[in-house]
C-alpha cells in the first residue's frame, strides 16, 4: 500500500497532537518528520519504502539537532540537581524550624527557581531569624542560622 501525501500530513498533524498528552517534547520531532515527508510528496513521488526511509532519517535527524544545538545551553537547574549554587545562599525563615519540624525560608533572588522553600534544621529557628543553606536534602534545603 502507498501512502498518500495527505496520510503523512494527518498523521504529523496527530503526533504532534500527542505531544501535548506526553509532554515529553519528543514525539514532536516524528511530526514534523511526517509533516515533511507529507510536503515532499506533493513535489516528488515516492515509494512506501522511501517515505518511510525519509520519515525516519528527518525525524532522527531533528531529535540529533535538538539534543546537539539547541538543548545546548546554560539552564537554570531544578532542586537536587545543583546544590553547588544554592550553599550559602542567606535567607529569612518565613515558618519557625525544629529538628523535627519543617520550616520556610524565603530568599531575595530566586534559589532553584523558587524564592520560598520548605527547610530542615538541626537546632529551632525562630521566625524572622536569617539563616544560610548548608546542603540540599532531596526537596528540601538544610538551613542553620547565620
Amino acid at each position: 500500500m502507498d501512502f498518500e501525501w495527505w496520510h503523512w500530513i494527518v498523521l504529523g498533524f496527530a503526533l504532534v497532537i500527542a505531544e501535548l498528552a506526553v509532554p515529553a517534547f519528543f514525539i514532536i520531532w516524528f511530526g514534523l518528520g511526517a509533516l515533511l515527508v507529507g510536503l515532499a510528496l506533493l513535489v516528488v513521488p515516492l515509494g512506501a519504502t522511501a517515505q518511510v526511509a525519509l520519515w525516519v532519517a528527518a525525524s532522527l535527524a531533528m531529535v540529533v539537532l535538538w539534543l546537539r544545538v539547541f538543548k545546548r545551553g546554560d539552564h537554570k537547574t531544578l532542586i537536587g540537581q545543583s546544590d553547588g549554587e544554592t550553599i550559602g545562599e542567606v535567607g529569612l525563615m518565613t515558618k519557625p524550624a525544629a529538628p523535627f519540624a519543617r520550616g520556610k525560608v524565603r530568599f531575595q533572588k530566586p534559589i532553584l527557581g523558587s524564592d520560598e522553600w520548605e527547610c530542615v534544621v538541626d537546632e529551632p529557628i525562630a521566625l524572622g531569624e536569617r539563616v544560610k543553606v548548608v546542603s540540599v536534602e532531596g526537596s528540601f534545603l538544610k538551613v542553620q542560622k547565620v
